[in-house]
Parts: C-alpha cells; sequence; structure tokens
C-alpha cells in the first residue's frame, strides 16, 4: 500500500520518520515522506511559553491529516497535546528508546564532586523546557539557565561555541541521530562529555523517548498497515504517563515529568514531578496493573504536595 507519511523536517524528525518508513516498506508497503514545516520550527528565539500553546510541532501535521493531504503522521510522542483534535488517533507506538534525559558538558565545565549533576559552580545551561529548568534549580540553585531552542544539531553547535557550560536533551533524540546517515548524523567532539540523568530523579516528559504514528480514525486500512509497528508494553506505560499528564492539564508550559517502568509481570510503576511556585518539586510514586489507575493514584499525591 502506498503512504504519504508527514513529518517535520528536523534532522531528528526525519530520522524517526525514516525509521518508521524502513518498518513499512520492510512489510510491503510503499511509505513516501512528506515534510511540513510547523511553528515550533519556525519560531526559534522565543521559548515555548511565548510560542503558543502545547501542540506547536503537531498542528500542522494534524491539520495534514484531517484534510487528506498525507495518510499519516510520526511525531516525537512528547510533543503530542493530551487532548488530540477528534478524528485522529494514535494507531501505532514502535518500542521506545532510552526516556532518560542527558546532560551535554563542556570538559573544562565538569565536577565531578557535585554528584548527580557534575558541573560546577554557577555554570551556564541552557534549555527551553519548564520541566528540566524546575528539576534543575531543585537541585542545584547557583546554576545560571538560558533559553535554548533549535533543532538538536544547532543547540549542540550553541554548547561547542560555547554559549552554554552545559545542555539539557532527551537520550533518545541523540541516539537516533547518531544512528542517522549521511548529513543527519551527530557526532559530539572530543570537548564534550555526556551525564545520562537517572529518570527516577530527573523525571522526564511524558513520552519521551517514544514516538507516534498518527492517523485518521475513520481510515481503518491504513490504521490496518501501521498496527504490526505497535508495541504493547510501550504503549501501556505511555497510557500511563500520558493520562497523568490529562489529569495535570498540562503541556509544554508546565514543569511536570512523569515515567512509567514496565516490570517483567507487566507490574506497572509510575514516578511524577511537578515543579511548584515557590521553586521546590513535588514527587510522587504509584505501582499498579491498571494505567489510569496509576495515573490517579501518583496524581492524586502530587496534587496533595501542591495543596500542602
Amino acid at each position: 500500500m502506498r503512504l504519504r507519511i508527514g513529518t517535520r523536517g528536523s534532522a531528528l524528525a526525519l530520522a524517526q520518520s525514516t525509521d518508521v518508513a524502513a518498518r513499512l516498506r520492510a512489510l510491503g508497503h510503499d511509505p513516501e515522506l512528506v515534510v511540513i514545516s510547523t511553528v515550533g520550527d519556525r519560531v526559534t528565539d522565543r521559548a515555548f511559553t511565548d510560542v503558543g500553546s502545547f501542540g506547536v510541532f503537531v498542528r500542522e501535521l494534524e491539520s495534514a491529516l484531517l484534510e487528506g493531504a498525507i495518510d499519516a503522521a510520526v511525531h516525537s510522542y512528547k510533543d503530542v497535546p493530551s487532548r488530540m483534535p477528534q478524528g485522529l488517533v494514535i494507531a501505532a507506538v514502535p518500542e521506545r528508546v532510552d526516556v532518560a534525559d542527558v546532560l551535554l558538558v563542556r570538559r573544562d565545565a565538569v565536577a565531578v564532586e557535585r554528584g548527580g549533576l557534575p558541573l560546577a559552580d554557577g555554570a551556564r545551561v541552557g534549555t527551553s523546557a519548564t520541566r528540566r529548568r524546575a528539576l534543575l534549580l531543585d537541585a542545584r540553585p547557583d546554576l545560571v539557565l538560558g533559553l535554548l531552542r533549535g533543532n538538536v544539531p544547532t543547540r549542540v553547535r550553541s554548547l561547542s561555541e560555547g554559549r552554554f557550560d552545559a545542555i539539557v536533551l532527551a537520550a533518545a533524540g541523540l541516539a537516533r541521530l547518531a544512528r542517522a546517515d549521511g548529513e543527519h548524523r551527530l557526532t559530539l567532539g572530543d570537548d564534550i562529555t555526556t551525564v545520562r540523568l537517572d529518570p527516577a530523579v530527573f523525571v522526564p516528559a511524558p513520552s519521551q523517548g517514544a514516538i507516534a504514528v498518527q492517523v485518521r480514525e475513520s481510515d481503518l486500512a491504513v490504521r490496518a498497515v501501521v498496527a504490526p509497528l505497535d508495541d504493547r508494553s510501550c504503549r501501556r506505560a505511555i497510557q500511563a504517563e500520558r493520562a497523568a499528564l490529562y489529569l495535570a492539564e498540562g503541556g509544554c508550559t508546565l514543569p511536570f515529568g512523569a515515567w512509567c517502568s514496565v516490570a517483567s509481570d507487566g507490574t506497572l510503576t509510575l514516578v511524577a514531578a511537578l515543579g511548584l511556585e515557590d521553586g521546590s518539586v513535588a514527587r510522587s510514586v504509584a505501582v499498579g496493573e491498571d494505567p489510569q489507575a496509576v495515573a490517579s493514584v501518583a496524581w492524586d499525591e502530587l496534587s496533595r504536595g501542591v495543596h500542602a
């Protein structure tokens, strides 16, 4: 079956959509990538809170789906709002890669004695995410945070050029770009060291590390084509994280993190974190079998921290 797959044009987005296309091609289909620019790609000089509501990287792709210009859209799942337009569904969630955030540090700013965030006192750290800002300042109030926007190669270049002493990126994006072909492959210079941040402490964005394949709900043929890409265990974990996000009514502008791990027996463990107005971070952990129930327990515990 021929499929038009919508994607953003960034190196990371193309790496993700190319991987999905390769999987579909291996199943005997004929995928074609259609690059669509989003407002999040076009506006790179402002924080997400100043660009607009959650969904700045998906709206144009969703519009193209609803208008029939494409048959499927490939997203970084963490960019997808908890409330999507009527008529669209996530038809497949391929297996997830590393959920963690990674601290990229210029070697001359490394301070191993500072533990989990091995940065020199007063280090300049680049990030655009409110969640990362809250977690960084909760652990290290001495850090100086600055706005970091643009695609992954652009962010890494800002570090190499000395604008920052460190930046925070998703491990999944770095891994995908390290495996990319040709001009999209990312190689870090010898002047940069990487530190994986424990997701149980530096809690990732909900669904970080996962890809969402979105289609029209009524297009049963396309839904059947992409269904073999779905990973059930990953989907359950994502359901818990997304349910918690829904309860928080949050997105890019909310300092909220959620990470769900799945044990070999199927038990879910959901860790959640919420940045509070006083600069502290409320945290919760919930364990169970049902994604919605686990999310409810985690959010109830966080809410008690918010109103304490």
